[in-house]
């Protein structure tokens, strides 16, 4: 029988922030604040940052060691800090430490990953007690990504995202490539040239094969490397972009195969032998150690 984690051994925890794949992105119209309303499929994969939190004096909220190119004041993990203790009134304090493994701007959701990872186990170590809910109200002023890590199942989404039900879907090993390249996702969706006005499918429609990412023209059109990782991945298996990028990913039903991809894969491109899976890997270590950690 798994261990009982108590708040006390919690904190010495290491705490995982998963990597997610849109394995469809489609654009059905705009809001009139600029926000494109979407349809997208959800799902993690077994790739993760890893996330401690320790315990910290008079209230403060920092990182143990910045990452580069990001102020400590702009990352999602001290922001999402910030915003449990301004929404709850809590003087606690944490210093955040911070392995990060998932690539920036590949549209894994790293960021909104960690931020989800910290709003679910502070909101325990802290004792707030928050339901979901309230968690994913607040995720969602973080980013539009951050509510699906709190979630934590694979999702059908709509709105900007944020409106999620549960989906199941066949857990399959997957190869993916990060091109040599930052995809600015404000760039994408503001590009003249993107597709808004896309049909709405239904979920059957997906499960029947409708996949299609909206994004994807728009993205091989300004970054090559994009378009070039694409096509050589698809010898090996139908390949696809995951939101704006720059990650692709493929679908493999068997290891062996999908392991073979990888390794012609590695030698010249950043790649990823990962194992899809519908429940969060954050939630699977809560639910292993029988530790509620939200409503």
């Amino acid at each position: 029988m798994a261990e009982r984690l108590t708040k006390q051994s919690a904190w010495a925890e290491r705490w995982p922030a998963p990597a997610k794949l849109n394995l469809m992105l489609r654009i059905i119209g705009q809001r009139e604040d600029g926000y494109h309303l979407l349809q997208t499929v959800f799902q993690f994969v077994d790739l993760c940052d890893w996330l401690t939190f320790h315990p910290a004096e008079n209230g403060e909220i920092r990182l143990l060691k910045t990452i580069s190119g990001v102020a400590e004041a702009d990352d999602l993990t001290v922001r999402a800090a910030k915003l449990l203790k301004a929404e709850t009134g809590c003087d606690l304090g944490v210093c955040i430490e911070v392995e990060k493994n998932l690539p920036m701007g590949g549209g894994l959701g790293g960021g909104s990953s960690d931020a989800a990872t910290t709003l679910v186990v502070l909101n325990a170590l802290w004792g707030l007690n928050l339901p979901k809910e309230k968690l994913l109200t607040m995720g969602l002023l973080l980013g539009a990504d951050v509510p699906v890590f709190i979630y934590g199942y694979s999702s059908w989404g709509e709105g900007v995202g944020e409106k999620l039900g549960k989906i199941i879907i066949p857990e399959q090993w997957l190869v993916i490539i990060k091109p040599d390249c930052h995809v600015e996702t404000k760039e994408i969706f503001s590009a003249k040239d993107l597709t808004r006005n896309s049909k709405s499918i239904t979920m059957l429609g997906f499960i029947g094969g409708e996949h299609q990412n909206d994004c994807l023209q728009v993205v091989c059109g300004r970054y090559p490397l994009v378009k070039e990782a694409l096509q050589e991945l698809s010898e090996f298996s139908e390949a696809r972009l995951t939101g704006t990028g720059a990650c692709v990913f493929a679908q493999f039903d068997s290891y062996d195969a999908a392991a073979e991809a990888y390794h012609k894969l590695k030698n010249k491109w950043l790649a990823y032998l990962v194992k899809g899976v519908n429940e969060s890997p954050l939630f699977a270590k809560l639910n292993v150690y029988h530790f509620n950690i939200v409503n």
